[in-house]
């Protein structure tokens, strides 16, 4: 999906004007060259736009390359915040690797702390389709699913993605004829190989080609696919919408240059105002690529489009997609573009006002690579990391960015109930003397290093940031953490309209509505554990539903009206 022909050398001599433009906008950061990764006989390092990295328990970056390693086909690799690099795992040659090959997709940390992923070819099926697999961070490796080419696909380009309801998530790209690519579930067992169900099925009308999507607030999943849709010869793409259950629908449909965007690539982004971010790699008013806003029901903003020309040097032809930064603003990377012609990395507000931070340069003497294809990830430390293509004109750079953000910590889910756990990530957390979710205390915490610990949820607690009291400060989440109300039980469980109703659960404070039957009724919230509701007048039987800010919950048994 993502290939070398969009990656071109851009020989761009910078005037006067670009060149006082580039150190302007550099003077407020720093970029730094941290590791180089190997070439083979091309110039090439393997690293694809697609390779997801992402922070350990250890506070290490993991993520793969797709064909370098001890065994030329591929490795999973750990690399410290400060570029030391090891070989977590060496993929191997087909047909002997029935384990897989080619890891494109990078890797996730999972709920268990392990590591998970994808790789392109290799497995026991047909002539090797693909894997999934889960890596400890010790580099002890288990296949859990195969894939046969058949109604699940194959060949993988993306990773995968870990959802509130702790399975994991994926797509897949063309395998047989009249496939425009598939998204599928994938259910956790302690012995593989995992169940697989396939979801949303593109029909090239609703898109094809699909990149990974994200999961809102909303417990939906939001992407868009790099090709498809109604508009252009074989489509433009589109951003689309999916279910738990599967169901597809388009939010835009792209009709390129110089409309809006064509080809958006890359993961979506959630701002913190619950709408998605991305970027197509053409189209916009200048064909050089854009920056778009899609609301949950597809209210659609072009913010920005790439204009190469010398006034504005700010990038163009965007390889990935967004990242959120703890300050509210997102940041990505242009592989084109910026004051030398050789890609940029820049900000842009939700509002979108853009801002170029540092514009890379095309020859050897640059020590810090050119064309920046990989999103960029931020630690816990407030740094920024990410990664430049490599060629025959030099290597591909591990590099960070610093914008001067500070610590905060990422809890591994955004959702949770009363009395479970979340593992937090942060950095500077040995010694940590409190955890608060919202406004209520964590009922108790443990710190497990310097980078993990973990916390309950208190009953107590509120729809809110999720906050660590360390020695050097308070460290907080991004996002709002939810906390999912309960109804554990009701009494009575039958009479009239006009009966008064005790409920008890968790999470119910902020309470906004209560059902029974699926009429709403009058009630009150007692505490945090207990809602008294009247029976209305045109109840019907049926469950109880509780809504909070956390969410809805629903009872598991009905309340009978006679």
């Amino acid at each position: 999906m993502y290939g070398s022909q969009f990656v071109r050398s851009a020989k761009v001599a910078p005037t006067l004007a670009a060149l006082l433009l580039f150190v302007a906008a550099a003077s407020a950061q720093t970029v730094t060259a941290l590791y180089t990764y190997p070439q083979d006989s091309r110039g090439y390092t393997g690293i694809s736009a697609t390779s997801k990295m992402s922070q350990g328990r250890d506070g290490n970056l993991y993520s793969t390359i797709i064909d370098d390693g001890p065994l030329a086909a591929g490795e999973a690799y750990r690399i410290t915040p400060s570029g030391v690099f090891n070989t977590v795992y060496a993929f191997c040659q087909q047909p002997k690797c029935a384990d897989g090959a080619q890891p494109k997709g990078g890797l996730i940390l999972g709920l268990d702390g392990n590591l998970y992923g994808t790789t392109a070819v290799g497995g026991v099926n047909n002539t090797g389709v693909g894997t999934v697999f889960q890596l400890t961070p010790s580099g002890t490796l288990t296949k859990v699913y195969d894939f046969t080419s058949g109604t699940d696909g194959g060949y993988p380009s993306f990773g995968l993605l870990q959802a509130a309801d702790g399975n994991f998530y994926g797509v897949n790209s063309d395998v047989y004829a009249g496939d425009f690519g598939l998204a599928y579930k994938l259910t956790p067992k302690p012995t593989p190989p995992w169940p697989i169900k396939v979801l949303g099925d593109f029909n090239a009308a609703d898109g094809s080609v699909p990149n990974l999507f994200t999961q809102g607030a909303d417990g939906n999943f939001y992407g868009s696919t790099y090709l498809g849709g109604t508009h252009c010869a074989h489509g433009c793409g589109v951003v689309y919408k999916m279910t738990a259950a599967g169901k597809l629908s388009v939010l835009h449909d792209f009709q390129a240059y110089p409309i809006d965007g064509l080809v958006p690539v890359g993961i979506l982004a959630e701002g913190l105002d619950g709408d998605f971010y991305g970027t197509t790699y053409q189209g916009g008013a200048n064909n050089y690529g854009s920056i778009f806003k899609t609301s949950p029901t597809g209210a659609f903003t072009e913010l920005w489009s790439f204009d190469p020309t010398p006034t504005k040097v700010d990038g163009n032809n965007p390889y990935a997609g967004l990242t959120l930064g703890s300050d509210g603003n997102f940041y990505g990377a242009t592989v084109h573009g910026g004051s030398m012609g050789a890609g940029a990395l820049y900000r842009i507000t939700p509002a979108g006002k853009l801002t170029v931070l540092y514009s890379f340069c095309p020859t050897r003497s640059c020590t810090t690579g050119f064309s920046p294809i990989t999103s960029l990830v931020q630690h816990t430390n407030g740094k920024f990391y990410g990664i430049t293509s490599g060629n025959s004109l030099g290597g591909s750079y591990f590099y960070s960015l610093d914008v001067g953000l500070g610590p905060f910590i990422s809890p591994m889910t955004r959702f949770g109930k009363a009395g479970g756990t979340v593992e937090i990530l942060g950095t500077g957390l040995l010694g940590a003397s409190g955890v608060t979710f919202g406004t209520g205390s964590a009922t108790s915490f443990t710190i497990v290093s310097d980078t993990y610990m973990t916390a309950v949820i208190p009953s107590s607690g509120t729809v809110g940031n999720i906050t660590v009291s360390t020695s050097s400060g308070t460290l907080s989440s991004i996002r709002p953490f939810k906390i999912l109300p309960v109804v554990k039980s009701f009494t009575p469980t039958i009479g009239p309209p006009g009966t008064v109703v005790t409920i008890t659960g968790t999470s119910f404070l902020g309470a906004t509505k209560v059902t029974i039957g699926g009429v709403a009724c009058t009630f009150a919230v007692n505490s945090d554990t207990q809602i008294t509701a009247t029976v209305a007048t045109l109840a019907k039987t049926g469950k109880i539903a509780v809504t909070t800010p956390g969410g809805v919950a629903t009872s598991a048994a009905s309340f009978t009206v006679n």
